[in-house]
């Protein structure tokens, strides 16, 4: 067997965040020694755009904000099933992580980031949604590290508590959907997903292996 080779190493506050290669075509992904995302795996990458954006095809123009990068696997999965008239945003905290998917992965999502339909901007996603205006988008995906688990509990949560989930429901359009990649399944998460006004399912990534999960909310628009 082939040994691993590390292509690049890129200083993050969570650890040194690697690019690795085997082989023409086998990559893995880590921070501090974890394996992030391969190359040979990515059905919950895949359905999470699928769930997201399938739906929009009606819309004329639709905006879609996805948080983490990866690989290129959900953006390009999100752009196989948008319209050519949509405009998709990618937003990274890393810069080397939109060079690696122009770069050494381009070949595994067929240049999605080169699409004309998407920019990229180097950000927290969190602060992206915050900051957006009230309908802004008709999709938001998150799909970062491990999803909403234990640790992400607290109300307080940038990106998985309360008040985080309530400003994503304002910066989607009437009928809008937030979808979240989560590691594991998460009770008190989906609960507070539904309290912020969302009609939430949770929807297994694929068969076989390990199972990860994706979190559907379609946005509820009470009327007055």
């Amino acid at each position: 067997m082939q040994p691993w080779i590390t292509l690049e190493r890129v200083a993050t506050p969570d650890g040194p965040l690697e690019l690795r290669q085997r082989g023409s075509r086998d990559f893995i992904i880590t921070i501090a020694g974890r394996i992030l995302m391969t190359s040979v795996a990515h059905r919950s990458e895949d359905a999470l755009a699928r769930l997201a954006c399938e739906g929009l095809g009606d819309r004329r123009r639709p905006r879609v904000l996805l948080g983490g990068l990866g690989m290129g696997y959900t953006l390009r999965a999100a752009l196989d099933v948008l319209p050519p008239q949509a405009a998709i945003a990618v937003v990274d905290l890393n810069a080397c992580v939109f060079d690696w998917c122009r770069g050494p992965l381009a070949g595994l999502t067929d240049r999605a980031v080169a699409d004309r339909r998407v920019k990229v901007q180097v950000a927290d996603v969190a602060r992206v949604i915050a900051d957006a205006g009230h309908g802004c988008y008709d999709a938001i995906l998150l799909d970062l590290y491990e999803g909403p688990h234990q640790a992400t509990n607290r109300a307080s949560d940038p990106l998985y508590g309360a008040s985080a989930l309530r400003r994503a429901h304002t910066a989607l359009r009437p009928g809008g959907v937030l979808a979240v990649w989560s590691e594991e399944a998460d009770q008190p998460f989906e609960t507070r997903f539904g309290a912020a006004g969302f009609r939430v399912s949770r929807n297994g990534g694929g068969k076989g292996g390990r199972t990860h999960f994706v979190y559907v909310g379609s946005r509820i628009d009470r009327r007055p």
